[in-house]
Parts: C-alpha cells; sequence; structure tokens
C-alpha cells in the first residue's frame, strides 16, 4: 500500500515550489524599485540666497540619453526670477535618511526644452552625468485590472526628495473630459478638453500626494514606464464639478511622452 505521505508527495511539493515563489517574486519587484528609483529625481527652483535654498515642485524620471528629465508641465515654473539668480534645478535623492556621504542628496541645473500643454509634459535637460534612463512601453498594451506601481516625492517640500514607492491597479482607461449634464456644470478646462484636446488617461486605483506630479508609472516585473502621474491638471478637468475631490490617481499614457521626445529631437 501506498503511504499517505507518499500519496501527497506531489502536491506538497507543488505547494512547496508556489511557496518558494514569493519571496524570488518579492525580491524581483524589490530590485525593480531599486532601479527605478535610480532614476527619480525631485524637481524645483534653486537660489542662492533662499532659505530653503531648493523649492520643491514635483517629481521627474530620467529618460533618453539619461540627461533627459520628464515631468509635468505644470510643475515646471512658468516664470523664473534672473535678478535674484533663481534657476530650475533637479536634486538627485540619496538612499535614505541617514545615509553616508556618498549617498547625500545633489543638486544639478536643468533647462526646459520642450512642453506639450495639452498632456501636460515637459521634457528638461540636466548638466553632469547622465542617470540610468527609464524604457518607455507602448501604452496601448495596458489593460483594465493590471498591476502598477509609480514612485516620486510625496509631499516633497516636508518629507524630503527621498522617492516612495506606491502600488494600485488601472482601474479603467478612461477620457481626460466627460460631458456634463448641465451646462452649468461646465468650467472652461472642461470645454477647452470636449472641443479641442480630449484623450484617454489611466484611473488608478491608489492614492497619490501633492508633489508625485510627473512621478512614472510602471510594470512592477520590467520597470518599463507606462505613463506619468498627474495630480493637477487631468483632476482639475474631470472632477471639477466635484466639491470634495475624490481620492483617484489619474496617469497621462506614455505614448504622449513618447511624442514629446521626437518632437525635441
Amino acid at each position: 500500500m501506498v503511504s499517505r505521505a507518499r500519496r501527497a508527495g506531489p502536491a506538497v511539493a507543488l505547494v512547496a515550489l508556489q511557496l518558494g515563489a514569493v519571496p524570488a517574486l518579492a525580491a524581483d519587484r524589490q530590485a525593480t524599485i531599486e532601479r527605478v528609483r535610480a532614476s527619480v529625481v525631485a524637481i524645483g527652483t534653486f537660489e542662492q540666497t533662499r532659505s530653503p535654498q531648493f523649492q520643491f515642485l514635483g517629481t521627474g524620471f530620467a529618460v533618453g540619453d539619461g540627461t533627459l528629465i520628464v515631468t509635468n508641465a505644470h510643475v515646471v515654473p512658468a516664470l523664473l526670477d534672473p535678478a535674484r539668480g533663481e534657476r530650475m534645478a533637479v536634486v538627485l535623492p540619496g538612499k535614505s535618511r541617514d545615509a553616508k556621504d556618498n549617498d547625500n542628496v545633489q543638486a544639478r541645473d536643468a533647462k526646459r526644452i520642450a512642453i506639450d500643454a495639452n498632456a501636460d509634459l515637459a521634457l528638461l535637460k540636466i548638466t553632469g552625468a547622465p542617470l540610468p534612463p527609464l524604457t518607455l512601453r507602448d501604452s496601448d498594451t495596458v489593460r483594465e485590472g493590471q498591476d502598477v506601481l509609480f514612485t516620486g516625492c510625496p509631499i516633497g517640500a516636508v518629507l524630503g526628495p527621498f522617492p516612495a514607492t506606491h502600488r494600485g491597479m488601472v482601474s479603467v482607461v478612461t477620457p481626460i473630459a466627460i460631458p456634463q449634464g448641465r451646462a452649468s456644470d461646465l468650467d472652461p478646462a472642461t470645454v477647452r478638453r470636449l472641443t479641442t484636446g480630449a484623450f484617454p488617461v489611466f484611473q488608478l486605483d491608489a492614492t497619490a500626494y501633492p508633489g508625485s506630479s510627473g512621478s512614472p508609472v510602471y510594470d512592477p516585473d520590467s520597470g518599463e514606464v507606462l505613463g506619468i502621474v498627474n495630480m493637477v491638471f487631468v483632476k482639475g478637468t474631470k472632477e471639477s464639478v466635484l466639491s470634495q475631490p475624490s481620492g483617484i490617481t489619474y496617469a497621462v499614457p506614455s505614448v504622449h511622452l513618447k511624442r514629446l521626445i521626437d518632437k525635441a529631437r
């Protein structure tokens, strides 16, 4: 007679294999996050005589040759004060708040080279050595129910330029603006979107915070960028009639970023 233990052998082996896969999956995702984190920067303005010298405005990430930085257009200030020596800058975060000297944050000058106001995207050029660039994936491959991660500097003005990673799911691919039932509910931004520049965006089942604008939304396994977190432009268009805006996060698909990079070349 075959013992009960021997009969259960294949099932036990399968369970052991599945349990072993969990730590491996976690390790893979940790490696992906570390890889993406090295490409994420804090964006703001720098002024030598100001306190603090760096004024945080949002998040960005490296693409292309590693000296190109993507962020939202609304993160980039329309005007700087050259009389006070104010200039665009990015901060490369350290690994942790108590990091060693070689992990300390460093600032780089940045220059705006391209803007897509319709998609709320901006492309900057930074000085110094290139950062590890992120790879862009065709956003047409994104499907509802797909898991995603995004890494940025939430509430960076208070918490510092230390990238944090959040996970979520693509809830729906939805128009950036939707018609309202009453004309009185329409504001200028929504009208403009409906008449000139409507396009699909990703609605994420995740919460992003102020400062996360410009964060890469990426595949948890490959690290390929699928979209860019947008906390102001899209939300203001889709939820302008709500008295209490939701905690939903939106992302602009990467196809618009690809077009902007091609245009800037």
